[in-house]
């Protein structure tokens, strides 16, 4: 669970970083803590988040530039942009961390075989056959 810390500036609201990520050698969060943060990216159309979909093949971290290799449901996909945003969004205050890449491909394909159990059986229950 991540919290926030005290605000920085009196009533302004926004938080500086996150208090309780794990941080590695390089100071920087670790990438099982990027992967978390990831997790509150829902995917629009389906309702699930990225990580658990299977859509992120990689994180890369190199001087506080974090680049995610990722992947689509489909490569037509109309909301590209507002995943891309959001995945930038959520790594962005993390310790660290000060650029982020994220880059689309489709090498592998994505296929339902890369989602976990776990949501698999959300989308059983809603009626998906996976």
């Amino acid at each position: 669970m991540r919290s926030w810390p005290q605000e920085a500036g009196a009533g302004t609201g926004a938080p500086d970083a996150f208090t309780d990520v794990p941080v590695g050698e390089d100071g920087m969060a670790t990438e099982e803590a990027m992967r978390q943060a990831l997790k509150a990216v829902m995917d629009p159309e389906i309702g699930i988040n990225v990580v658990d979909l299977g859509l992120i093949y990689a994180i890369h971290k190199d001087n506080g530039k974090v680049t995610v290799e990722m992947t689509l449901t489909s490569m037509g996909c109309p909301l590209t942009e507002l995943i891309h945003s959001q995945c930038t969004l959520v790594l962005a205050p993390l310790p660290g961390v000060e650029e982020v890449d994220v880059e689309f491909t489709f090498s592998p394909p994505w296929s339902t075989d890369m989602i976990a159990d776990e949501a698999k059986d959300e989308l059983r229950a809603m009626g998906f056959s996976v």
